[in-house]
């Protein structure tokens, strides 16, 4: 038996918003959608057109607060990105870098909903963690 990722899912307040931020940020594309035939929820989900791997947006309508309880904001998305230096000047240009540590070459982007993602660099060959 062998499981293989397909999708994460993370509620937003503002879909638009939302998904505008992980189109500009990361260069996520909307796959396709499905909407509650009440109305009650719309679920988006995100591409990066070369992994299987998908965002899922998901839309409440009753939601009724300001934004979603993150805890202590420790769960976040990752990515790798080719060029890492116009990755991080994008990311400033957007002001929404909320953490970097040069020293392990990895700074953290915020989404409008509060969600840490992850940002690295190319893949180094080591034998140690990522």
């Amino acid at each position: 038996m062998k499981f293989v990722f397909d999708h994460n899912n993370i509620n937003v307040v503002d879909l638009d918003r939302a998904i505008s931020f992980y189109k500009d940020a990361l260069g996520l594309m909307e796959k396709r959608r499905k909407t509650a035939s009440d109305g009650a929820f719309v679920i988006v989900f995100m591409t990066d057109d070369v992994s299987s791997h998908e965002l899922e947006l998901t839309w409440l309508r009753d939601f009724d607060k300001e934004r979603y309880d993150l805890g202590d904001e420790e769960f976040h998305l990752a990515f790798r990105v080719d060029d890492f230096e116009a990755a991080h000047a994008l990311h400033e240009k957007m002001g929404c870098i909320v953490y970097e540590n040069p020293n392990m070459g990895v700074y953290f982007i915020q989404d409008p909903d509060g969600y840490w993602v992850e940002i690295l660099g190319k893949k180094k060959p080591t034998t140690e963690g990522r």
